[in-house]
């Protein structure tokens, strides 16, 4: 194998998030079905984006990448974790536990990065809206988006790399629901100040910056608003950024809460919960934010269902 058996593991035991078998079956259905819902969801949005040519601007272009992003975090961890609330052993191979944390950097980078051009094109739309189809000119969207999905690639190569390579010493039981780089690093047996540096810069890259643009955004979009007089102007203004600005909150908020905040304070539990909210409960509740809070997206589901019943008639 090319590993030396003392140094290195074959593979990984997750200890999950509970061993009575009672509560392993409620939480399989529970998971189970904020999957299905994360798939249907987003899958939705993603058909009603392509079926529909009202929606073919900036904002829903970001809103089709964000939502396949959601897919694919989803799809990295959750079908693990329902297989292993059905099996006794919870193991998972060295190989394919750095493929999913690869995976789920990755995207998780790309969401935050993603959220961030999606600020700059709420702030383009409320600021400057006489300019906003000049401004956000399909290269421009594409070019966003690009970097957004890149800069997440560069940084999971990165970091996963880095946190694979670390011997464990024959370590290999991890008191989490899947491959988190907290987790990993913890069973390593060498000195890991350089790794917790690596986090530190990542989080700064991929989570405080985006974060504070889309603060600067957000403070600009705000000053505007309140300098318009008409209370409909106001809340027409507030209402397209109602449900971005509600995903920004949950995204940025538990995750500045988790790895901006000192080694020594972060425990188990907690990281487990936020790879939880980020894999299940977040995937699941952007499409219900998005269609709910927008009527353009409601509009567009109520215009393709009236096709749908044109056509079959």
């Amino acid at each position: 194998m090319g590993r030396d058996n003392v140094t290195w593991v074959s593979e990984f035991i997750l200890m999950g998030l509970s061993s009575d078998r009672g509560t392993q079956a409620g939480l399989f259905v529970l998971f189970a079905a904020a999957y299905l819902l994360t798939l249907l969801g987003n899958g939705l949005i993603l058909l009603l984006i392509w079926l529909d040519v009202q929606l073919h601007l900036p904002m829903y272009f970001f809103l089709c990448n964000l939502s396949l992003v959601d897919i694919c975090y989803a799809s990295s961890g959750v079908p693990q974790m329902l297989v292993h609330f059905l099996l006794e052993k919870k193991t998972i191979s060295f190989a394919r536990c750095g493929t999913q944390l690869f995976f789920s950097l990755a995207l998780g980078g790309t969401e935050f990065l993603l959220l961030a051009a999606m600020a700059y094109d709420r702030y383009v739309a409320v600021c400057d809206p006489l300019c906003y189809i000049a401004v956000m000119s399909p290269r421009l969207c594409v070019a966003l988006t690009a970097v957004s999905w890149l800069v997440g690639l560069a940084n999971s190569a990165m970091e996963t790399a880095l946190t694979m390579h670390l011997p464990t010493c024959g370590h290999n039981v991890l008191n989490h629901v899947a491959c988190e780089t907290l987790a990993l690093i913890r069973l390593a047996c060498v000195d890991i100040t350089f790794n917790q540096g690596v986090i530190v810069a990542s989080s700064v890259v991929v989570l405080l910056v985006p974060c504070c643009l889309v603060s600067l955004s957000y403070t600009h979009i705000v000053a505007v608003v309140l300098r318009i007089r008409s209370t409909h102007g106001r809340r027409k203004a507030f209402g397209t950024c109602a449900s971005h600005l509600t995903v920004v909150s949950m995204s940025y908020g538990m995750a500045l809460f988790t790895y901006m905040q000192p080694r020594s304070m972060a425990s188990a539990e907690q990281e487990k919960l936020v790879v939880l909210f980020y894999a299940v409960v977040t995937p699941m509740l952007n499409p219900l934010i998005y269609s709910l809070q927008n009527k353009d997206v409601k509009a567009a589901l109520s215009r393709v269902l009236i096709r749908s019943c044109a056509l079959k008639q």
